[in-house]
């Protein structure tokens, strides 16, 4: 990487005055993968089975690097997505009771989610941006409304995808969010969905930003341009630090001069 991941890291917390580590996460293949990344890396696992919302804490909020292994992977949603899991009655039961008019409905649902074929993977790496060491398959963003949209709108433009269509599936907020970003390698939006509000702080009205790992360098870079040639990354106001002056655009009451300074 041209642009240290520690770097990147320290430059979207400070410019975009994030309250969470933006989180690298990776599918592991196989037990090997799995132990060299223990070998290589400092790293933690759940104590007990966690759904991926909570694992994925420790990185985003304790700055460590997970290891959460498909055997402790307790939410049902991300072990189907991931494909560690097929769809069955009692899933499709249990979706129909909360979310759903009817079982057919529900099953449609299901099938419809971002699903990844293949080889399931036996764990995912979640490790904090600035401390990954090798280009992470996704990079997750637990930000605001405002932070969110200064990274989706500078994704568009590197990626040169315009409009962008995010996919929001029921129930699936993060791991079919993440999911659909690694099958399409397109970024993508989603609320927090019940299991995910819950897991941790998303009661600020925090929402989710996956952004492919092949793009984060670009992405960065682009801000860091705008800072440069700016005066800092706001796009609501240019040449301002994010976010800009919060006010209306053409308000004429807030305003300021600069005090011509004393001889």
């Amino acid at each position: 990487m041209e642009r240290k991941f520690s770097q990147m890291h320290d430059f979207l917390m400070k410019e975009l005055k994030l309250m969470h580590f933006p989180v690298g996460m990776t599918l592991l293949y196989s037990e090997e993968d799995a132990n060299q990344f223990k070998k290589t890396h400092e790293c933690y696992a759940p104590v007990k089975p966690l759904t991926l919302c909570q694992a994925e804490l420790g990185a985003r909020m304790e700055g460590l690097n997970i290891l959460l292994e498909m055997k402790k992977l307790w939410c049902k949603s991300a072990r189907i997505g991931f494909g560690v899991k097929d769809i069955e009655a009692a899933d499709i039961a249990a979706l129909h009771v909360r979310f759903c008019e009817s079982e057919e409905q529900a099953e449609t649902v299901l099938r419809s989610k971002p699903r990844l074929t293949g080889k399931p993977p036996v764990a995912i790496a979640l490790m904090p941006l600035g401390r990954c060491t090798a280009l992470p398959q996704v990079v997750h963003f637990c930000c605001d409304n405002m932070q969110a949209y200064h990274l989706l709108n500078d994704w568009m433009v590197v990626a040169r995808v315009h409009p962008l269509r995010p996919n929001l599936c029921v129930n699936s907020a993060l791991c079919g969010g993440t999911v659909f970003t690694m099958i399409e390698q397109q970024a993508n939006l989603t609320l927090a969905c019940a299991g995910n509000y819950n897991s941790g702080k998303m009661e600020r009205g925090e929402i989710n930003v996956m952004i492919p790992g092949k793009d984060i360098e670009k992405l960065v870079d682009r801000m860091v341009r705008r800072k440069e040639a700016r005066g800092g990354v706001s796009l609501t106001k240019l040449g301002n630090p994010f976010p800009g002056i919060d006010v209306c655009q053409n308000c004429p009451l807030i305003s300021f001069r600069k005090i011509a300074q004393e001889p």
